[in-house]
C-alpha cells in the first residue's frame, strides 16, 4: 500500500493486432482516479505522422501528448522511419531530466513495423505482431494471442473480441472503443 494519499490515475487498454498485412490498433475509453470513474469516452488512440502512423498510450494523458509531440517531430526528421524515429525518441526520453520523469507508455504502429515505447528507453517489437499496454494490456494480450491465429477471422474483430474479453475482466477497461487501422 502507497504512503501517498492521493488517488492515482488508473484505466488504460491498448492492443495491437498485425495480421493479414492488415494493422489494427484499439483502445478502450475509461480513465479512473482511485476508484471511481472519471471519464469513459477518452481517446487514447490516434493517428500521426501524416497519418501514416496509428499510436496509443497508456499512462498519464499530459505526459503522453507531450510523447505525440515529440515522436511527430522525431517523424519529421525521420521521414517513413519509425523504428528510427522511436529509437530517437527513447535516447531522448531516457537522457532528458524532463522527459525521464513523464510516466506513459506507448504503442506505435505503422505499415511495416509495430512498437512498444518506455521511459527506460525500450523500444521493443513483438514476434508475433500483437502486444498491449495498460491496466487491462495483459488481458488484452492474452485473448489476442488466442484468436490471432484463427483462420478467417480478420485483425479487426481479433482486436474487438480480445479488448471485450479485457472489459470483462479489468476493472480500469471498458467497451468504449476507438479502433485506428493501417
Amino acid at each position: 500500500m502507497s504512503d501517498n494519499p492521493i488517488p492515482t490515475w488508473h484505466g488504460t487498454t491498448i492492443l495491437n493486432v498485425r495480421k493479414d498485412n492488415e494493422v489494427v490498433m484499439i483502445g478502450d475509453g475509461q480513465v479512473s482516479l482511485g476508484d471511481t470513474v472519471i471519464k469513459g469516452s477518452a481517446q487514447k488512440v490516434r493517428r500521426i505522422g501524416g497519418g501514416k502512423v496509428v499510436a496509443g498510450f497508456a499512462g498519464a494523458t499530459a505526459d503522453a501528448f507531450t510523447l505525440f509531440e515529440r515522436l511527430e517531430a522525431k517523424l519529421e526528421q525521420y521521414p517513413n522511419q519509425l523504428t528510427r524515429a522511436c529509437v530517437e525518441l527513447a535516447k531522448d526520453w531516457r537522457t532528458d531530466r524532463y522527459l525521464r520523469k513523464l510516466e506513459a507508455m506507448m504503442l506505435v504502429s505503422d505499415k511495416d513495423v509495430s512498437l512498444v515505447l518506455t521511459g527506460t528507453g525500450d523500444v521493443l517489437e513483438p514476434d508475433d505482431g500483437v502486444v498491449a499496454i495498460g491496466s487491462g494490456g495483459n488481458y488484452a494480450l492474452a485473448a489476442a494471442r488466442a484468436l490471432v491465429g484463427q483462420k478467417d477471422v480478420p485483425a479487426e474483430d481479433v482486436a474487438r473480441k480480445a479488448m471485450e474479453i479485457a472489459a470483462d475482466i479489468c476493472v480500469y477497461t471498458n467497451s468504449n472503443f476507438t479502433i485506428e487501422k493501417v
